[in-house]
């Protein structure tokens, strides 16, 4: 989406075509899948909001995320959310079907779900980094305008984000190939869900 002239403030619309699916996939690596509608709704409430006094100090893309960003860390950080995180426990694994196509996307789901799994168990602060980074692919510089951040904490934080993650994948989830060489990720429960 072109930003338009300096000083004008962008379509909404447009905005919200070309963002809402990127910042509902986000919201929802950071977050969760099951908050991701609610919180793309009050990003964009938000943006809609904030959207006349746009200044363009930043890419558009930037100051849409970092509104999404802050309305996830607000929501993480509210009580609600801890208690109602404590009491659900791992999701669900779907089962889509066996045919060997379906089968590949099924066992690539599981890895990308047990990861997802020790991802949430990341601080939000790494979280975040490692969302907009490796499932986003921000670069490190974008990450910190996004964030606030300078470019330095960025690149510690992603580095202590990923050698965490590596700890708890160790830990917490047995790793093998399957019969077409595919890495497959069988997490031990008691893991998962409590995080050691």
């Amino acid at each position: 989406m072109s930003e338009g002239a300096p000083g004008a403030a962008p379509d909404f619309q447009r905005l919200y075509e070309e963002f809402h699916s990127r910042i509902r996939r986000y919201l929802g690596h950071l977050a969760g899948a099951h908050e991701a509608d609610d919180l793309t709704q009050e990003t964009f409430i938000r943006v809609s909001r904030a959207l006349a006094g746009f200044r363009g100090d930043s890419s558009l893309a930037t100051w849409v995320y970092r509104i999404a960003t802050n309305v996830a860390l607000d929501r993480l950080r509210s009580p609600a959310f801890k208690l109602a995180a404590r009491a659900a426990g791992p999701e669900a694994l779907t089962v889509l079907g066996t045919a060997p196509g379906v089968e590949l996307h099924i066992a690539r789901r599981e890895m990308s779900e047990c990861v997802r799994g020790f991802i949430d168990l990341l601080p939000a602060d790494y979280r975040s980094v490692v969302a907009l980074s490796d499932l986003e692919g921000f670069p490190d510089r974008q990450i910190a305008e996004v964030l606030g951040l300078s470019l330095e904490t960025v690149k510690i934080r992603l580095h202590r984000a990923r050698a965490r993650l590596r700890e708890l994948l160790e830990g917490g989830c047995a790793l093998s190939r399957d019969e077409r060489n595919e890495l497959t990720c069988e997490p031990r429960p008691d893991d998962v869900s409590s995080g050691t």
